[in-house]
């Protein structure tokens, strides 16, 4: 089997809430996505995507996608999709960094595997763990009480993990803790996400200021060693996300007692290939992860759930279904959210097909 054309579709998903709000006043109203297909002399095509958040989160953007397609694509061409290590390894001879570019097309050739073994991608990676994956919600930057009404909300369609969105003013931040923490029961779980946002003296008072509270302090400053510094500073369990983006920082957090769960994007680090390269390690050395992506629709959806469905629940913090957040189907198929949970498809491959209805006419095609 060989891969005889690429292609790229855009799609623009709009969020049901209107707005998605995080640290250092970034928002998003509508998603930029890149929706990958690869294609085969055998007739199989599989689709993968990748969703930037925004180009003022990570070293990514929807138009470096497109572009890095066009870049890398003809490089691919004649290879077989189902060697996905030794695809990986042309990848990066032929495009030096870059992970996020790459990442469409490696989930695209898992789909193509699956469907060529007529097995579904979590199988692939390992094997099905568990009926279900519990699911957190992200409470976008709002107003104290409003994040907290948000919350209850999400309580109510079954949610029991929450990611509060901080980095923002400290003193507004400490209230947004109190206030959401105090209604809900000690077994939910609450992470306070900074996204880089403080400084290193802010994220000190802060995790002092809420020293008594049940929660987990995820990412608080942009560097490493500063994250680090709070580390060392807080009793709070401590999760790190923005700058876990390759094996050797995995390495180097782990060797410092830097976390205690790590967040696992699968386009920061280039695809399901090397995420779950990663997950494998974290679950050797014992750290709990939450498996997601930057952001996406349901072809994303799909993805999270066949890697966090093939990772062992006691080192599966927890995930999240982004398709719930936005308003535009870009594929059917999808897991959908029953209570807090989704599944990952028992169809071959990704279990998904693009609704083309809804995606365009292509934009990258590579042949």
């Amino acid at each position: 089997m060989k891969i005889t054309r690429i292609f790229a579709y855009r799609v623009e998903l709009p969020l049901h809430e209107g707005s998605y709000k995080w640290s250092g006043g970034k928002s998003v109203s509508v998603f930029d996505s890149t929706i990958v297909g690869v294609e085969t002399d055998s007739g199989l095509i599989g689709y993968g995507e990748v969703c930037p958040l925004g180009p003022f989160y990570l070293p990514a953007y929807a138009e470096g996608v497109r572009a890095g397609l066009r870049e890398l694509s003809p490089h691919l061409i004649g290879f077989d999709p189902r060697e996905l290590w030794k695809l990986n390894y042309r990848m990066d001879a032929a495009l030096k960094g870059h992970p996020y570019v790459k990442s469409g097309i490696d989930i695209a050739c898992w789909d193509i595997l699956g469907k060529a073994t007529g097995l579904p991608v979590c199988e692939l990676l390992g094997g099905r763990f568990g009926e279900s994956v519990r699911l957190y919600r992200a409470i976008s930057q709002t107003p104290p009480d409003e994040m907290a009404a948000n919350v209850a909300g999400y309580r109510s369609e079954g949610y029991t993990r929450f990611q509060l969105k901080v980095g923002g003013d400290p003193d507004q931040d400490i209230e947004r803790i109190r206030q959401v923490r105090a209604i809900l029961p000690s077994n939910h779980r609450l992470v306070a996400d900074a996204n880089t946002g403080w400084t290193q003296h802010e994220a000190m008072r802060v995790v002092r200021a809420v020293k008594d509270l049940d929660i987990y302090i995820e990412q608080p400053c942009l560097t490493y060693e500063e994250c680090l510094a709070v580390r060392r500073n807080t009793d709070h369990p401590f999760v790190l996300d923005e700058n876990i983006d390759s094996l050797d920082m995995l390495l180097r957090a782990k060797a410092d007692l830097a976390m205690d769960v790590v967040n696992l994007k699968i386009s920061k680090l280039g695809g399901l290939t090397k995420t779950a390269q990663v997950r494998d390690l974290c679950v050797s050395m014992g750290i709990a992860m939450t498996l997601e992506d930057s952001w996406g629709g349901d072809i994303t959806t799909a993805a999270i759930a066949h890697l966090a469905h093939s990772t062992p629940e006691e080192y599966r913090f927890t995930s999240t279904d982004f398709n719930s957040y936005v308003s535009v189907c870009n594929a059917t198929g999808a897991p959908q959210r029953e209570a807090g949970f989704m599944k990952a498809s028992m169809l071959p491959g990704l279990g998904i097909e693009p609704r083309f209805e809804v995606l365009g006419p292509r934009l990258v095609v590579v042949d």
